[in-house]
């Protein structure tokens, strides 16, 4: 019995080491990038860990670069690209919030023919390639005047978040037993009141976790704003190509730009944690 339990001992510290040396060889990376954004130029292709930190990127980066008669890459306009990016994915969530919570709800509740067609359609648009669709949708966007607008990204940040929010919350729509509307419906409540008193509030937390991944799959978005936007509504992760010119790459600057356009989705994740996790495990044990 005494073998057995020191077996299983072994065991769980085994097993918490590997899980350790996993996340710290997960984690490396970020550290790396973090580490970068604190080196300055003489240091950044330096592989020491023991270095001296300094600020002057996040400086730059914010405020502009005083350095720049001697060369160095000027302004960035990066709280404008940050304010772009923010506008942009936040609008694009919300819209996809709008229409897709009822959309969800329809392909959950209802059955009409083609229903199945219509939400594997939904979903397909979350596998094609970006750069299939991107060329006819640069000339539409051309002809519609959306080029360069924060309508015109928001709008076709729907072919990524829409599809992901729509099949999140089905499965929680369908979920919830039919009996709990219609009990409610008995009692005198309208739809709409059950719809918004009822059912929205044990969707919550499904609810919750596609708006975030929506939102970080709108704010990581490389391709659509390259092509769709330009000078008005560059969003960040077009933005830090600009620290690597033909001349000098400024890892250091780009590594700083990564970590300050990383806080929102960071901030996010921790203030609804809660919401985020059982959102994400709901469902996953069933009987």
């Amino acid at each position: 019995m005494q073998n057995e339990r020191t077996q299983n001992r072994i065991v769980a510290i085994l097993s918490d080491v590997i899980l350790i040396l996993y996340f710290l060889f997960a984690l490396f990376p970020l550290v790396w990038m973090v580490l970068v954004s604190l080196k300055s130029g003489p240091e950044l292709f330096t592989t020491k860990f023991i270095f001296t930190p300094t600020i002057e990127n996040y400086v730059a980066i914010l405020f502009g670069d005083a350095r720049a008669a001697a060369g160095v890459v000027a302004r960035q306009e990066f709280p404008r690209n940050f304010m772009n990016s923010l506008i942009a994915s936040s609008g694009a969530v919300l819209i996809s919030l709008v229409v897709g919570v009822p959309a969800a709800y329809a392909l959950a509740r209802y059955k009409f023919r083609g229903k199945e067609d219509l939400a594997f359609t939904f979903l397909s648009f979350r596998f094609a390639p970006e750069l299939v669709v991107i060329i006819p949708l640069s000339v539409i966007y051309r002809q519609l005047g959306l080029y360069d607008t924060y309508f015109g990204i928001m709008w076709v940040y729907q072919l990524v978040t829409l599809p992901l929010l729509i099949w999140v919350l089905r499965s929680y729509f369908e979920d919830i037993s039919p009996d709990i509307e219609q009990a409610a419906m008995i009692d005198g409540y309208s739809w709409w009141h059950v719809f918004f008193k009822i059912l929205m509030p044990l969707v919550r937390p499904g609810l919750a976790a596609a708006a975030l991944l929506a939102f970080i799959f709108a704010w990581n978005n490389f391709m659509f704003p390259l092509v769709l936007g330009g000078s008005n509504v560059q969003t960040v992760t077009v933005a830090s190509l600009g620290y690597i010119s033909s001349a000098q790459g400024f890892f250091n600057r780009m590594a700083a730009a990564s970590v300050l356009a990383s806080l929102p989705q960071i901030i996010l994740a921790l203030s609804i944690q809660r919401y985020l996790i059982r959102g994400l495990s709901f469902g996953a044990v069933k009987g």
